[in-house]
């Protein structure tokens, strides 16, 4: 009897595209303006319209995969902006719906930012100046913000979000589509990083809107069977469908 898998056959992870917060935190840091004029609540931010493309894009890409390759199961944020883009992708990619596996998983949320969200750095610094030195002096990876969370808080809940894909989807297609740190946090749990590298690989560049990290299932150089770094930030999608490629953060400090 053949073993059974005991993880994903691929694990594939997407930002959100391009939402009207990214656009917001745009031109307030451009103004030198100290707050993200973005209304109502964060959960409910929408994509830009340049998003709804990006997504379209990506999905078109996923599409001309072959069947192989094509997601069996999409997990998606609760975010407007992350749940409309997974919906995009679906949609162009001409997935099937009756045979996709589409879950929304709240554990898969924006990092919280607490009593900083909605301040550019420079608001940061004139309101809450404590809080600057704190961050400067614990760095970003164990700072937590009042009433927010730290990279460490993010981790633990995607920790569980990974554990439950090798035991819900081992042998499946896996899409993750979600935010900015939460595709980090997966590369550091996944790879098995420390702090120095993640934040190393975060400070290289920000991970596009509609970028695509990919692993694959291989063996590694001792023989043990695992996800493999396959793809980072592969943005060729939207190049060759003319669309912007865009990484601002959203609207808050990460």
């Amino acid at each position: 009897m053949a073993a059974q898998p005991q993880t994903p056959q691929s694990l594939w992870l997407v930002r959100h595209g391009e939402s009207a917060g990214n656009v917001a935190r745009d031109n307030a840091e451009r103004l030198g303006l100290h707050t993200i004029e973005v209304s109502g609540r964060d959960i409910d931010v929408p994509l830009s319209p340049l998003g709804e493309r990006q997504s379209r894009a990506l999905g078109r890409w996923i599409g001309r995969q072959p069947s192989s390759r094509k997601p069996s199961v999409v997990l998606t944020s609760p975010y407007a902006r992350a749940r409309r883009t997974a919906e995009l992708l679906v949609e162009a990619g001409g997935l099937e719906r009756a045979e996709l596996a589409f879950v929304i998983d709240e554990r898969l949320r924006e990092k919280e930012f607490g009593s900083l969200n909605r301040f550019t750095k420079a608001g940061i610094v004139a309101k809450f100046p404590e809080e600057a030195a704190r961050r400067a002096e614990v760095g970003k990876f164990y700072y937590r913000p009042p009433g927010g969370e730290s990279w460490c808080d993010v981790i633990l809940r995607v920790r569980s979000v990974l554990d439950h894909i090798h035991l819900r989807y081992a042998g499946e297609r896996v899409l993750v589509v979600a935010h900015q740190v939460i595709v980090l946090c997966f590369r550091y749990l996944v790879e098995e990083l420390d702090e120095e590298r993640i934040l190393t690989i975060d400070r290289e560049r920000d991970v596009a809107n509609c970028g695509l990290m990919s692993f694959e299932l291989g063996r590694d150089p001792a023989g043990r069977e695992r996800l493999l770094l396959r793809d980072y930030n592969f943005v060729a999608p939207l190049e060759e469908a003319g669309e912007a490629v865009t990484t601002s953060p959203d609207a808050a400090a990460k």
